[in-house]
């Protein structure tokens, strides 16, 4: 149940409480093809947790530094911020780096998996949660929260973000961060790849596991049909392998070479095709391998679309 009062002594509790059962459950981790999992609403989540995954999602979160120079949000931030929720917290690195560079403010990161590390600084918490479910915290509370890459943990979008809005308090902000599923390529060398093979796989079984991944059209709607205002987009082209000629880009498709070869491909793909595209354990290795020699090939000119969506919470509510 929702807390009446965000200045109550009991709120910290009250919301470990309420995660209590949800704790257990994701803690019976499940074991399938050699990769580690949790359970999201009862099913095995199609994104494992071990740590290859882990040391992936490090490296990602280096990856997106760079593609901001630096910066850990677009959102016009300010010294402002007193709460901020990371939604999808994953390792909580982009949590511990907010609390880090905002030392005044309460940083709570959430993920089903709770893979976070115990030594955090005072101002940081970890909690696990299920973001599909109702949301616990107190509305019109965060000053900011922030997504990234969480698409394939969420299935129903409009009502993720309008919770989003029920929690955000007046003048607070929300950023959404998301990779568009269909890579791009501005000549012919996409086609016919093992690459695009991938994709085309990933893209049929995603639909038939009934995930949605925005494109950037898509996730600005959601924003501003949950009630968001001043909704502004920054687009980022993220280059698959280090072909572009453009130095800085060339070190931006490198680094996502690393995150791929670090079990990326295999991490998306494992449970998704053996589940919905009946691939065997060994097939969709096998096919995750052709697909990176590909983007270290340097042959293969693709990129993806990444899109920060940032909207404001109107003060008249």
């Amino acid at each position: 149940m929702e807390a009446d009062d965000d200045t109550t002594s009991d709120y910290g509790t009250s919301i470990a409480s309420s995660t209590t059962s949800i704790a257990r459950d994701v803690l019976n981790y499940t074991y399938e093809n050699g990769r580690r999992y949790t359970r999201a609403s009862g099913d095995t989540a199609l994104m494992p947790n071990d740590e290859t995954e882990q040391d992936r999602l490090d490296l990602t979160h280096h990856l997106f530094l760079l593609t901001l120079g630096g910066a850990l949000y677009v959102a016009p931030l300010g010294d402002s911020v007193h709460r901020v929720l990371d939604c999808g917290t994953g390792t909580g690195i982009w949590a511990l780096d907010m609390g880090e560079t905002h030392p005044t403010a309460e940083v709570i990161g959430v993920d089903l998996s709770p893979i976070q590390p115990a030594w955090v600084y005072p101002n940081v918490r970890f909690e696990v949660d299920d973001l599909e479910k109702d949301w616990t915290w107190p509305a019109n509370h965060f000053d900011y929260i922030h997504s990234r890459s969480i698409a394939q943990g969420i299935r129903d979008w409009d009502n993720y973000v309008k919770q989003m809005y029920k929690h955000t308090a007046p003048e607070g902000y929300v950023e959404l961060v998301e990779q568009e599923i269909t890579l791009n390529c501005d000549d012919d060398t996409y086609e016919g790849s093992n690459l695009k093979y991938y994709m085309d796989c990933f893209s049929e079984a995603a639909t038939l596991a009934g995930l949605i991944f925005p494109t950037e059209k898509r996730l600005r709607e959601y924003v501003e049909d949950a009630g968001f205002t001043d909704v502004k987009v920054q687009r980022v082209k993220l280059p698959w392998g280090p072909w572009p000629k453009d130095k800085e880009k060339k070190k931006l498709g490198a680094i996502t070479t690393l995150t791929l070869k670090a079990g990326g491909f295999e991490a998306y793909a494992m449970a998704l095709f053996t589940k919905h595209l009946g691939k065997t354990a060994e097939e969709v290795t096998k096919l995750a391998t052709a697909a990176v020699t590909e983007v270290e090939s340097r042959k293969v000119h693709a990129y993806q679309i990444v899109a920060h969506v940032v909207g404001r919470k109107p003060a008249d509510i």
